[in-house]
């Protein structure tokens, strides 16, 4: 008897684990490239009720799993690099979406404190340790979905807050319809008797079974309550998003400026080690060259090279590259911004973006200031040098200040350099400190698939609509893209192409919700909404251990 019992125990959680794993991929598959966003809605509402009444340990399992589920295959381009070092990567990841899963109350103010909970998590696997590591996070597979205009309220945690939210108002309007289909004697009782309807007009007394049927009823709307809870979870989603329709979404057009990406082309899943910095510059040269051909009628204003497409072993000034560029943008009579990185003795670089104006001479310049750990600089460099080689890692950027604003003749545009697309702040600082155009110079040539290119663009639209800024992107080997400020995807290029993206975006000044308050009201309220979870939850079940200690 024993080992049956343990057996169908073991069958059980091997059951729950699969199902959580399987909820994972779902959400995974909502992301780019993949990009099957009702996916993330399903995956939601599954682990919301494999959640629901299991102590902190089975959650912390249960949610471990499905983080594995949803990072493995969005992370899995991690593992191109480093075998070890992505499996390490998918798992501490998922640890915090494991801890988001013991937060989430037991039985009583789940609703609110699931999507607290996990949109915590997010936002803390989003910003520690190093920074934080915002690819694969589920906000990304909602940026071509209908809760991307949300954004301009409440950035991507509102996003996460609301997809979590939604699923949990499925899940339970789903429970409320299993039960109804599996009640017909009760559904009957409660809508059809006198009993059910109360009748005082007969003026008799009780009936011995009219106290059963009473507390039927209590019982079976009880089972019913989820129906309104999770009415009531899925109205806030489609007040909020009907809301993000008329939010400010960065005002009407000041200005149209005529703009080209730059994408050389060339083979991809190389790094900038295995690739000769002469052949991307001089493919970069050439494209730009065909801009005076293709744009004799109408010229462009502005013209954007990807980051570290202009690799130096010395100081940019007196350099031929400089002159070069100097040449193009006088003969283009048009702004070039282009990626520089530049030595600073044998240990340290820096990367930022130079511009040249239309007389050719250099107007001004952006370091970057968010660096990717372990693929820029190595954190702790003399502790993890212990642990594996760091030659791919020879030298760390410096990271470099400032809010991203260049002033150019073009207009004035906020720059994210490449990873830092993922960061909202960036985005954020540039445009408060006047950006009226948001670019991107990036580089994702080392990457061999089309996974982070395509989680970069899906980045770049969640930034747009966040700021209410048109936005341009370039990338030596894709994707390039023009992108409109309520995330419409005008232009993307082909991977590996050389290619022009050539079209007029449209300056402006307007300020979002999101630009004037950033992520504090959207934190504060699901710390809020968990707290009053976790004390519902805490109190119901002193109030159940107690009628326990009476009977």
């Amino acid at each position: 008897m024993l080992r049956e019992l343990l057996h169908s125990r073991s069958r059980r959680r091997a059951r729950i684990a699969g199902a959580a794993l399987m909820a994972g991929v779902a959400a995974a598959l909502s992301l780019p490239p993949w990009g099957l966003w009702p996916l993330a809605l399903v995956a939601t509402a599954a682990i919301y009720r494999l959640l629901a009444g299991h102590r902190s340990r089975a959650r912390a399992v249960i949610g471990l799993v499905y983080g594995i589920g949803m990072l493995a295959p969005g992370l899995f381009w991690a593992l191109s690099f480093s075998v070890p070092g992505g499996i390490v990567l998918i798992i501490a990841e998922s640890c915090f979406v494991a801890a988001g899963a013991v937060l989430v109350p037991r039985f009583r103010g789940r609703i609110p404190g699931f999507a607290a909970a996990m949109t915590l998590a997010e936002a803390a696997r989003c910003t520690w340790p190093f920074g934080g590591l915002p690819l694969g996070g589920i906000a990304l597979g909602q940026a071509a979905g209908p809760l991307a205009p949300t954004a301009r309220i409440g950035g991507e945690w509102l996003i996460v807050a609301l997809v979590y939210l939604a699923g949990a108002g499925i899940a339970e309007v789903a429970a409320a319809a299993s039960c109804w289909a599996r009640m017909p004697d009760q559904l009957r009782k409660l809508f059809a008797t006198p009993a059910a309807l109360g009748s005082p007009a007969t003026g008799t007394a009780e009936a011995p079974g009219d106290s059963t049927d009473a507390a039927g009823e209590r019982t079976t709307a009880r089972r019913f309550s989820p129906l309104w809870s999770g009415a009531i979870a899925l109205g806030t989603v489609l007040a909020v998003a009907g809301l993000a329709a008329v939010a400010p979404n960065g005002g009407h057009s000041i200005g149209r400026v005529h703009v080209a990406a730059v994408q050389g082309g060339g083979k991809r899943g190389f790094s900038m080690f295995q690739v000769d910095p002469a052949t991307v510059y001089e493919a970069q040269v050439q494209a730009t060259r065909q801009l005076e051909r293709v744009t004799a009628r109408k010229p462009v204003s502005l013209v954007l090279w990807p980051e570290d497409t202009i690799a130096l072993d010395g100081p940019l000034t007196g350099s031929f590259q400089e002159a070069e560029l100097g040449h193009l943008a006088r003969r283009l009579d048009a702004t070039i911004a282009a990626g520089v990185t530049e030595p600073v003795g044998n240990t340290r670089f820096l990367n930022k973006i130079v511009a040249w104006g239309p007389a050719g001479k250099v107007i001004g310049h952006f370091e970057k200031v968010h660096r990717v750990p372990f693929g820029e600089y190595v954190p702790y460099r003399s502790f993890f040098s212990h642990l594996g080689s760091l030659a791919a890692v020879p030298r760390n950027a410096i990271p470099g200040h400032g809010s991203g604003l260049l002033r150019t003749p073009a207009g004035p545009i906020g720059i994210m350099v490449s990873y830092e697309v993922f960061f909202p702040d960036r985005a954020r600082s540039s445009v408060r400190a006047g950006a009226e155009l948001l670019v991107v110079p990036t580089n994702t040539s080392s990457y061999s698939t089309s996974q982070v290119p395509t989680q970069e663009i899906a980045a770049s639209r969640l930034r747009a609509i966040e700021e209410g800024r048109d936005l341009l992107q370039a990338a030596p080997t894709g994707y390039s893209a023009a992108i409109t400020h309520n995330g419409q995807l005008l232009a993307r290029s082909v991977l590996g192409r050389r290619q022009l993206i050539i079209r007029t975006l449209s300056l402006r000044r307007g300020k979002t919700i999101y630009e004037r308050l950033g992520d504090p009201p959207v934190i504060i309220l699901s710390i809020a909404a968990l707290a009053a979870g976790q004390i519902s939850d805490r109190l119901f079940r002193r109030r159940r251990r107690r009628r326990a200690t009476v009977a």
